[in-house]
C-alpha cells in the first residue's frame, strides 16, 4: 500500500513525463467559420487574481473577441471573462483589454502581416496549461458569405461520404 507522499510524487512525476496538462477553458467556433485561419501563436496573457479564479470556474467567452497591436505590444479586447461570484469590491471588469506576452520577433511579424489588406488577429481558444493560462491567437483573413456556404457543404459532403463508407464496411 502506497502512502500519500507516494502517490503525490508518482502523480507529479506522470505529469512531468507526459508534460503539462491542457485544460480547456472557451473556444471561439465562430471565428473558424467566419474566417480563413492562415497562423496560430500561443500567448500567455495578463490577469489578475479574480479573472484566474473565474476562468478555472470556466467562466470565459470568446466570441466577440479581437486582437489588435499597440505600441510594440499585442492586447486581446472585447473577450467576457465572467466576474469572479466570491469577488468582492476588487473584482474585474469583464470585458476589459488585457495584455498577450508574445516574443518580440513574433509581434514584429504579426505587425507586418496585420498592415496587410484583409488580416485581423483572432482569438481562437483559452486554456491553462499546467497552472498557466494561455491563449491561441489566429492570423486570419474575412470570409466572404458564399465561401461560408461553400465550406459548409464541403464537410456535409464529406460527412455522407464517411456514413456511406461505414454502411458499406458493415455489410
Amino acid at each position: 500500500m502506497a502512502t500519500k507522499a507516494e502517490k503525490k510524487a508518482g502523480k507529479n512525476a506522470k505529469q512531468s513525463a507526459d508534460g503539462p496538462v491542457k485544460k480547456l477553458i472557451a473556444s471561439n467556433k465562430k471565428a473558424r467559420h467566419d474566417y480563413h485561419i492562415d497562423d496560430t501563436w500561443e500567448a500567455g496573457i495578463v490577469l489578475t487574481g479574480t479573472e484566474v479564479k473565474s476562468l478555472r470556474d470556466r467562466g470565459a467567452s470568446l466570441v466577440d473577441g479581437y486582437c489588435y497591436l499597440d505600441g510594440g505590444e499585442v492586447w486581446m479586447d472585447a473577450v467576457h471573462i465572467a466576474p469572479y461570484v466570491k469577488g468582492t469590491w476588487t473584482n474585474h471588469a469583464a470585458r476589459r483589454k488585457r495584455k498577450l506576452l508574445l516574443h518580440k520577433h513574433e509581434i514584429a511579424k504579426l505587425a507586418g502581416k496585420t498592415r496587410e489588406k484583409g488580416y485581423t488577429l483572432v482569438p481562437l481558444e483559452m486554456y491553462f496549461l499546467g497552472s498557466h493560462a494561455k491563449v491561441v491567437v489566429a492570423l486570419a483573413r474575412g470570409r466572404k458569405e458564399w465561401d461560408k456556404r461553400h465550406t459548409l457543404r464541403e464537410q456535409q459532403d464529406l460527412r455522407e461520404a464517411q456514413r456511406a463508407m461505414r454502411r458499406r464496411e458493415l455489410v
